[in-house]
C-alpha cells in the first residue's frame, strides 16, 4: 500500500525561509513518524499564495530557486513534491517539483492558470505543456495544481501519460458553497478519468482571501472522503490500495461543514492571522451596543482571546443609556478591558469651530459624520499610541450602499465582517450564542441604529435589511440587472435607487480597510469597478 502524507499547513507570502524549514520539519516527520512513501505540499509552498508581485523581482525568484535546490539536496528516505515559481529565460512558470534522494527528478507546470474573481495569475506566469508521472513504490502518481483540477485537460492527459492516482496541489481560498463545489468538480474529474484523486489545500488567512484547508479525495469506485479540519493545520496520511483503488485513512480528522460554524471559524482565522502575521499583539475598535460592533468583538476575542481585544465605548448625546448597557453587558460577558471615552467635548469643539461657516444653514449629514469621525480620530489615536490594530466595523450591505462614514466607522486596518451581509450577521450572533453567551439578546433584538441623531434608526433610509440584502446579493454577487430583480417580486424603483447607491459609493469602499472575503464576489479584489464613471444601470 502506497503512503502518502499532505502537507495541510500555512506557508506565508514572501517567507521563503521560514516556509523551507516548515517544509523539512514536515518531510522529517512524515517520513519517520508516519512511515509515508511520498508527502505533496500545496501550491507555490515555497512562497506563500499568492505571492502577487513578489515573482516581479528577479531576487525573489532566485531566492526561490536556491531553497527549492537546498531542499532537494535534503529530502532523502521519502518523496517529496513542492509548490514553487520558476523562472525559465524571461518566463514564469507556477509549478511544483519532485524531490527524491537528493535530487529533482521531475517538474509539473500548471496548465491552467485563472484569471477571474480573485485571481491574476496570467499577469505573472505562462502556462505549461506537459503532463508529469512518477512511480513510487510500483504505483504511477501524476500530478496537478489548483485550476489544472477544475479543467479536464490535465487530469486528462495525466491518464494518458499512464497515471494511476492523481494528486492536486492546491492554493483555494474560501467562499461560501465552496466544499460542495470541490466534491462536484472531483466527481467530475473522476468521472472523466476513472482515477482516484486526492485534492490538498493550504490553510490561513492573507489579506482578504482565507485558505479553509478541507483537503479532500475520491477513491476509484467514486467514494469521497470527509473533508480535513477546516482553518487548521493538520498532516493528513492516506493509503492507496492499487488493486482495490481504495483509500484507507489513516490519519484524516473530519473537519465541520455546516454553514454557519464554517463562516466563523474563516472570519476568526482570517482577523488572527491579519493580526498577527502583520506584527500587532491586539486589536481596538469602538463598541457602540449595536449589532456590527458586539459581533466584531465576539469574533476578535475568539480568534485572539480577550486579553488581545480593546472595545471602546464613545459616547455622544446621542448615544442611549441602552446603548452603554448592553456594551457594557458584552464588555462582562467576555471578559475584556475596555477604556470608555466620550466624545462630546470633542464633537462640541468642532461645532464651535465651524459654526461661523456653517451659519445659515441646515443640520444635515455633516453633523452625523463630525461625531463618527470623532470616534474614528479616538480609536486610531490608541492605536498609534499601543500599537493595536484597528478593527473597522461596517458590514457589507452598509459599504455596498454607502451607509457608512469614510474615515468615521470606515475606518481602521482590518475589517473582519466587510464582506457579511445584514442579515448574515445576525444568523451568526443567534449561532454563536448558541455555543456560549457571547451577545446580549438586547443587542440582537433592538432596531439597528448609528446614534447620530435623535430616535434614528437604519430604516429611516433603507429598506428592511431582508429585501436589501436580496438586491445587493442579486446585483452585485451575480450581476443581474435592474429588471432582472424587479421580475423577481422587488419594487423596481427601490431596485434602481439601491442600485444607485451602490454605485455612487464605490470611492467609499477603494478607500476602506481590507478584510474576510467569505462570498463568490466580495468588495475588493472581486469587484473592480471605476470610480469616475458616466455608466448608470438603465435595467
Amino acid at each position: 500500500m502506497l503512503r502518502i502524507a499532505l502537507a495541510q499547513d500555512d506557508f506565508r507570502v514572501g517567507h521563503i525561509t521560514g516556509n523551507a524549514g516548515r517544509i523539512l520539519a514536515q518531510i522529517a516527520r512524515a517520513r519517520d513518524e508516519l512511515g509515508a512513501d511520498l508527502i505533496v505540499f500545496p501550491e507555490l509552498a515555497l512562497t506563500g499564495y499568492p505571492p502577487e508581485d513578489l515573482v516581479l523581482r528577479p531576487g525573489f525568484m532566485r531566492s526561490a530557486a536556491s531553497a527549492l535546490s537546498e531542499l532537494a539536496g535534503q529530502v532523502h528516505g521519502i518523496d517529496a513534491v513542492i509548490g514553487h515559481p520558476r523562472a525559465e529565460g524571461d518566463k514564469r512558470f507556477n509549478s511544483v517539483s519532485w524531490l527524491r534522494d537528493g535530487e529533482v527528478i521531475g517538474t509539473y507546470d500548471k496548465w491552467d492558470l485563472p484569471n477571474y474573481a480573485v485571481f491574476d495569475e496570467r499577469r505573472y506566469f505562462v502556462p505549461g505543456e506537459a503532463p508529469l508521472v512518477v512511480e513510487v513504490d510500483g504505483v504511477k502518481v501524476g500530478v496537478i495544481i489548483c485550476e489544472d483540477t477544475w479543467t479536464p485537460e490535465a487530469a486528462r492527459a495525466a491518464r494518458e501519460a499512464g497515471a494511476e492516482i492523481i494528486v492536486s496541489a492546491n492554493a483555494s481560498p474560501f467562499y461560501e458553497g465552496k466544499h460542495a463545489d470541490r466534491a462536484r468538480i472531483l466527481s467530475e474529474r473522476h468521472a472523466e478519468t476513472g482515477l482516484p484523486l486526492i485534492y490538498l489545500n493550504c490553510v490561513g488567512g492573507q489579506d482578504e482571501l482565507v485558505f479553509d484547508g478541507h483537503s479532500m479525495a475520491i477513491d476509484r469506485h467514486g467514494a469521497l472522503s470527509e473533508p480535513a479540519p477546516l482553518c487548521a493545520e493538520a498532516m493528513l496520511c492516506v493509503g492507496f490500495d492499487r488493486e482495490s483503488g481504495r483509500f484507507d485513512y489513516r490519519h484524516w480528522p473530519a473537519g465541520k461543514t455546516e454553514r454557519l460554524p464554517v463562516v466563523w471559524e474563516v472570519l476568526k482565522r482570517g482577523l488572527r492571522d491579519y493580526t498577527l502575521k502583520n506584527g500587532f499583539e491586539s486589536v481596538v475598535f469602538g463598541l457602540s451596543g449595536g449589532i456590527d460592533s458586539a459581533l466584531t468583538m465576539a469574533i476578535a476575542v475568539d480568534a485572539l482571546g480577550a486579553e488581545r481585544v480593546l472595545p471602546v465605548m464613545m459616547p455622544s448625546r446621542h448615544t442611549s443609556e441602552l446603548s452603554l448597557i448592553l456594551a457594557s453587558e458584552q464588555i462582562e460577558m467576555l471578559g475584556t478591558r475596555f477604556e470608555n471615552i466620550s466624545i462630546e467635548p470633542i464633537y462640541q469643539a468642532q461645532l464651535k469651530q465651524l459654526a461661523e461657516v456653517f451659519e445659515g444653514t441646515r443640520e444635515n449629514f455633516t453633523e452625523e459624520n463630525l461625531q463618527a469621525r470623532a470616534r474614528g480620530n479616538v480609536v486610531m489615536a490608541l492605536s498609534n499610541k499601543f500599537g493595536h490594530l484597528p478593527l473597522a466595523t461596517s458590514n457589507k450591505s452598509e459599504l455596498a450602499v454607502g451607509y457608512s462614514t469614510i474615515y468615521g466607522d470606515m475606518c481602521g486596518g482590518y475589517s473582519p465582517i466587510k464582506d457579511v451581509l445584514k442579515t448574515l450577521v445576525y444568523e451568526l450572533a443567534e449561532w454563536r450564542n448558541t455555543v456560549s453567551e457571547a451577545i446580549p439578546r438586547g443587542v440582537i433584538e433592538r432596531p439597528p441604529s448609528a446614534e447620530l441623531r435623535p430616535d434614528q434608526t437604519d430604516q429611516d433610509k433603507l429598506p428592511p435589511y431582508d429585501v436589501l440584502d436580496d438586491i445587493i446579493t442579486r446585483y452585485v454577487e451575480q450581476d443581474q440587472s435592474i429588471a432582472e430583480i424587479a421580475e423577481a417580486d422587488a419594487d423596481e424603483k427601490i431596485v434602481r435607487r439601491i442600485a444607485g447607491m451602490v454605485l455612487a459609493s464605490e470611492f467609499k469602499r477603494r478607500q476602506g480597510a481590507p478584510g474576510p472575503r467569505i462570498t463568490r464576489k466580495a468588495f475588493g479584489r472581486d469587484r473592480r469597478y471605476p470610480i469616475t464613471s458616466g455608466w448608470r444601470d438603465s435595467g
